[in-house]
């Protein structure tokens, strides 16, 4: 089954609405989330183990959750210094919990020299132990090509791939997952990405609630399955003003009016080379304006796509390489590839009415 909707990253459970299960998993429900992940493991420990208690704090976490229809996904931070008894503890702790999927997070100790040997001695054992109907996603950079850890070691055995999307100093959700996209697509291996994005605060820096709202359409305008947040505690108590962010996530309808984005209703109009369909994302008096013409009205916007589809690009492809803004505006980027010509540098802006295109402009080059 394809894991759907928004998730949420815990970190420590006693500081998670005081470490109380059902009222974890009441929030979890009323938040609208498909799945929460927390954290079992760490290296060849066990996690949000209670020491002193001994007492192992995600069970009574898990059945609450799952009452809920929730589903409970274990993650697991990894060195790579002792891979087989790391994958021993994580098919432990899959096994015992019941896990409906695991998450291993790996990140700078994978970018050590000899760390691909130990990749693959993780993954191989974690499968043999745990079998191939149990979910495995891989977190860790957004970025592959800054990052040299042994990405393809993991993800040959992985189901997803949740890389951390996470704009710290910017305030570019969109282009960055954009980014994160393509350059996972030129891996060898590409499970289906699920993003993670930013609900937590670093030297200073937070995401606005415009920001993470960016972040769940340009997701959704990409038709990504799920996507998850790090980080509960963050979110709920850290950051101000207080549940912001969190509402802001919480009121996002993943299965319904949040997608498409009239950026993902576009480019999918275009590639049916429907000049109707394209004309009726626009209203009745938009202004539509390239290098060459400006244009009034829909029907001359419907003219002018017709001529487009059949001499400009004709039975051109075209993909959705960045996206953003929020609200009455947007700004998208976009590559086509066709018959006579390619296009690597879409540039358009849209100005919206009620959701309607009002003004438009254009740009492209052909080579």
């Amino acid at each position: 089954m394809t894991l759907q909707g928004k998730g949420f990253y815990i970190w420590k459970i006693k500081d998670c609405e005081g470490g109380d299960a059902g009222k974890i998993a009441s929030v979890a429900k009323q938040a609208g989330l498909s799945h929460v992940l927390i954290k079992i493991a760490d290296g060849i420990y066990t996690f949000n183990y209670d020491w002193n208690r001994r007492i192992d704090l995600v069970p009574p976490v898990a059945k609450a959750l799952r009452a809920q229809g929730i589903q409970v996904w274990g993650w697991h931070f990894v060195y790579g210094d002792e891979p087989g008894k790391e994958a021993s503890i994580a098919i432990q702790r899959v096994k015992g919990l019941n896990l409906d999927g695991y998450v291993l997070d790996a990140e700078s100790h994978y970018k050590e020299p000899g760390k691909a040997t130990a990749a693959k001695t993780f993954m191989r054992e974690l499968r043999n132990g745990i079998g191939n109907t149990i979910p495995v996603a891989l977190s860790s950079y957004r970025f592959p090509s800054l990052h040299p850890i042994p990405w393809n070691e993991f993800l040959e055995k992985c189901n997803y791939n949740m890389p951390q999307v996470y704009w710290v100093s910017a305030h570019n959700p969109g282009s960055q997952l954009a980014r994160t996209l393509n350059e996972f697509a030129s891996l060898k291996y590409k499970p289906p990405i699920i993003p993670t994005g930013a609900a937590f605060t670093e030297h200073g820096w937070a995401p606005t609630t415009q920001e993470v709202q960016e972040f769940l359409v340009t997701a959704r305008s990409f038709n990504l399955s799920a996507a998850n947040f790090w980080e509960w505690w963050n979110a709920r108590q850290v950051l101000t003003p207080k549940h912001q962010i969190w509402n802001v996530i919480a009121q996002f309808d993943w299965g319904g009016g949040g997608a498409p984005d009239i950026t993902a209703r576009y480019i999918n109009a275009l590639n049916k080379h429907d000049h109707n369909q394209v004309a009726e994302l626009y209203n009745d008096r938009a202004v539509h304006v390239t290098s060459a013409s400006t244009i009034v009205g829909k029907d001359k916007i419907r003219a002018w796509y017709q001529t487009f589809f059949a001499n400009v690009l004709p039975n051109g492809i075209f993909t959705l390489t960045g996206f953003s803004g929020t609200g009455n505006s947007r700004h998208l980027s976009w590559t086509a590839r066709s018959s006579v010509g390619n296009v690597n540098d879409g540039n358009d802006t849209l100005g919206l009415i009620d959701d309607k295109i009002t003004y438009h402009y254009l740009h492209y080059t052909i080579s």
